[in-house]
């Protein structure tokens, strides 16, 4: 026992001093102390356009107005980058089993500005306004709200009652309330002379302030933060926004020191602003999806239901030789049409690269032969392989159909450019199903569900907007009951399914999306931007924007690029 006590004496003093040797090589290791957050500051930013009526209602197509009111007027509830719902104005929600009412509870600690209440009636009221005959906003959206019942059940509890389950419903409560009071015994007419709408009362996280005047002319408004917003209040202090006729001009007032920010960084000052030292420039998914779409039920080209052929006519496409020389690669490769980045989307989605040489290879195993004639274009049973590609009528779609021409004529395809107004090509030639191809961008701006019902399924080929007439019986299934169900678990598995199915059957050729540019100073951090359904999204983070205290040595803040799927 004697003997045995020294031998773990000594292995303890051996472990002790090997403990205290590795303990002596290990390196210095230095902590690093991020940048620390703190109220105050001043944050400008230059929007490209000018200000009309700061009112959520009245500003459905002026974009740098909602770029303002995001900031001085909330909604029921709003969506994160991925889509998925979150409260806003109201903390929770209920919905019945059968999917056709909704019932929202209020934040009791909801303001206005003027330090009233936020109550179910000024939902009520806003709704009233936005169904208005006269109203501004398009009038599918008022036929939505003229069929759906709107109850308030107490001061801070309000009632849906949908004629039918929908799924999408959430989509349509994003918009902002209205305080009621003020606009007590107006009509919609009154409302909009109102000049409540360049001193606006909102319940969001800053309020007006002032409005900026140069030489009789408004060039600006100051936001500052509002101290009883429901949620935590935001870091910075003011908000100025400047308005300016281009983006050029607003590059040159950031140069200038006049702004931190440049609302959107297009083609024309897009490398002038990647060559500012001090700009960091943040890119995220536009809600729209280029794509190019068949007439399926052509009585003339029937070869365009040959699920090979179209195919091999997306294998012989360069989509991102077209993203890199004709958009200066501001778009991300498509491989369906449901928003990448989103709950709904599917990565595992096969995708079609591109090989020329396995496109003709797949187009001769069709029967698409070539004859040897001087056009070399493919035939089939007597029928040429060509027809007409339309497009909207400006540089971009001209220059991107062009390619796409030199792409399938390479294959031994003949195509036939027409270019024509979108409004004409829309109108006229989709709705008519006068086309034979289609160069389209479908643009789903302000709606974060995927919902692809209107463009795919079967009830909508005719007098709808499933333009390519597909049909599909199993597709349509899976979309019809996405519609009906509101458990997102299972909406998300039905999405999937018939994204498997599109990409199988390949109704159309999906392009790309195009992104985004939005550039800010260095000095302000916490910024993050995600995918987009409208281009004010790019504020979605705001409340936590923060000017640094002070700048830590081993802090790198140089210009960065941050690209969101």
């Amino acid at each position: 026992m004697k003997k045995f006590r020294w031998q773990l004496i000594i292995i303890f003093l051996t472990g002790l001093v090997v403990g205290v040797l590795l303990l002596a090589e290990q390196p210095n290791i230095t902590t690093t102390v991020g940048p620390t957050p703190s109220r105050g500051g001043v944050y400008s930013e230059a929007l490209i356009g000018e200000l009309q009526r700061l009112n959520p209602v009245l500003d459905y197509y002026n974009s740098v107005d909602r770029d303002v009111n995001r900031f001085v007027f909330s909604g029921l509830i709003k969506f994160d980058s991925r889509g998925v719902s979150q409260p806003d104005l109201a903390d929770s929600w209920g919905i019945s089993k059968d999917g056709t009412v909704y019932n929202f509870s209020l934040r009791s600690n909801a303001k206005f500005h003027d330090g009233q209440p936020v109550t179910a009636e000024d939902v009520a009221f806003t709704i009233e306004m936005i169904k208005d005959p006269g109203s501004i906003v398009p009038d599918d959206l008022k036929a939505f709200w003229s069929e759906i019942e709107v109850i308030p059940l107490s001061s801070t509890t309000i009632q849906f009652r949908l004629p039918e389950p929908f799924a999408p419903f959430l989509d349509y409560l994003t918009f902002g309330i209205l305080p009621s009071h003020v606009f007590a015994g107006m009509s919609y007419d009154e409302m909009v002379d109102s000049p409540v709408n360049l001193q606006p009362i909102g319940s969001g996280p800053y309020q007006f302030d002032q409005l900026l005047i140069e030489d009789g002319k408004l060039t600006g408004i100051i936001l500052k933060a509002f101290n009883d917003f429901y949620l935590s209040p935001p870091f910075i202090d003011q908000i100025i926004f400047r308005y300016y006729p281009d983006e050029a001009s607003a590059l040159n007032a950031y140069r200038d020191g006049e702004v931190l920010g440049i609302s959107h960084v297009g083609d024309e000052i897009l490398k002038d602003v990647l060559a500012e030292p001090d700009l960091s420039l943040y890119s995220g998914r536009q809600p729209t999806l280029s794509i190019i779409l068949f007439n399926l039920d052509h009585p003339e080209k029937e070869f365009f239901q040959d699920v090979e052929l179209r195919k091999a006519l997306m294998q012989g496409l360069n989509r991102q030789y077209i993203i890199d020389n004709y958009l200066d690669g501001q778009a991300i490769l498509a491989n369906g049409v449901v928003f990448p980045g989103t709950w709904a989307y599917y990565d595992g989605t096969p995708e079609i690269e591109f090989d020329p040489e396995k496109a003709i290879k797949k187009l001769s195993n069709e029967g698409f032969a070539i004859t040897g004639d001087e056009s070399g274009i493919r035939v089939k049973d007597d029928i040429q392989l060509e027809f007409s590609l339309i497009y909207p009528d400006d540089i971009t779609h001209q220059a991107v159909a062009e390619e796409i021409q030199k792409n399938w004529r390479a294959l031994g395809v003949g195509v036939n450019l027409e270019p024509l107004p979108y409004d004409v090509l829309v109108n006229e030639r989709l709705v008519e199903k006068d086309y034979d191809a289609a160069l389209i961008d479908i643009n789903l701006s302000r709606s974060p569900d995927p919902d692809p019902y209107p463009f795919w399924d079967q009830a909508q080929a005719s007098g709808g907007q499933n333009y390519s007439q597909w049909n599909n019986r199993i597709a349509s299934e899976y979309l019809e009951q996405a519609r009906i169900i509101t458990d997102l678990d299972e909406r998300s598995r039905l999405y999937r399914n018939f994204q498997v199915v599109f990409s199988e059957d390949l109704p159309a050729i999906p392009l790309y999306y195009p992104v985004y540019n939005y550039a800010i100073d260095y000095q302000v951090l916490g910024v993050r931007m995600g995918p987009l359904y409208d281009a004010n999204d790019r504020f979605a983070t705001h409340l936590e924007w923060f000017f640094a205290t002070r700048r830590p040595e081993s802090a790198t803040l140089a210009p960065t690029v941050t690209t969101a799927p």
